[in-house]
């Protein structure tokens, strides 16, 4: 008989439970999370007994990385873009309709695609920016930035993927600023962005990857025997704007692309 897959309650239950934080996540269930996601592995927890650990995964199959469907999802998107009424959807999302196509500014830079969701710039191309744009584009619900921030775990369905998202996006983030203090301050220039004032925070600014979807990230640097912080906040309206999938890649990429960034740095 084949193995189920498990889920993060499933996983947590056999956790120890302490929120020790020695996996270098916030809690056990955080911990939980990233392993059904994939990008941790039941043996990172140090206190966990080896025992348990050979017997759970005897009964349940680990999940494979969702991102290895990202083709599939492009598929569908680009798809369902000869069904969108661009005129109708472009005010909704902040974006403007030049013939037969669409435009949406990200990051200052304008996009343009077409019926068959092939994507244009004046700019290089981004390619991972092309899922979120249709995503956008062809999503059944659309709203106003409510000015209200959540983080990525509150958004429906974050829970799910805040092992990945922790992984390789918040913490490549964090030591990105690390060990370049000017990065993020670049980025506003850079990326038509604006600096605000946030609690606990040393550098907080809020950059418009696509116009109703702003994200916050918020920086406190190391100071003494404490480690630094950076966490990655969301307008509340986002999910009604954008799939959980297309948020998740839309920070990667962005991360990705600040990472080469900070290479002329150095």
């Amino acid at each position: 008989m084949s193995k189920a897959a498990y889920t993060p309650l499933e996983v947590y239950k056999i956790l120890p439970q302490s929120n020790c934080g020695k996996c270098r996540l916030p809690s056990c269930l955080a911990f939980a999370a990233a392993i059904v996601a994939g990008s941790k592995q039941l043996q990172e927890c140090p206190d966990l007994d080896p025992t348990t650990a050979a017997g759970f995964s005897a009964r349940y199959r680990q999940p494979g990385l969702k991102e290895e469907n990202q083709a599939e999802f492009l598929d569908r998107l680009q798809a369902k873009m000869a069904l969108v009424d661009l005129a109708a959807v472009a005010p909704l999302i902040g974006a403007t309709v030049k013939g037969e196509s669409i435009v949406i500014n990200s990051l200052g830079k304008d996009f343009v695609l077409d019926r068959r969701g092939r994507m244009t710039s004046e700019c290089h191309i981004i390619p991972w920016v092309l899922a979120p744009l249709l995503s956008c584009i062809t999503h059944q619900s659309h709203a106003e930035i409510s000015g209200s921030w959540i983080s990525f775990r509150e958004i429906p369905g974050g829970i799910e993927w805040q092992g990945l998202f922790s992984s390789r996006c918040e913490e490549p983030l964090r030591r990105l600023a690390d060990a370049n203090p000017e990065l993020l301050t670049d980025l506003i220039g850079l990326f038509m962005g604006k600096s605000i004032a946030w609690y606990e925070a040393d550098i907080a600014l809020i950059l418009h990857p696509l116009p109703k979807v702003p994200l916050l990230i918020c920086y406190q640097g190391p100071e003494g025997d404490l480690h630094s912080k950076l966490t990655i906040l969301f307008d509340a309206s986002c999910s009604t704007n954008l799939h959980i999938k297309s948020i998740y890649t839309l920070c990667s990429g962005l991360v990705q692309m600040f990472a080469k960034i900070s290479e002329h740095h150095r």
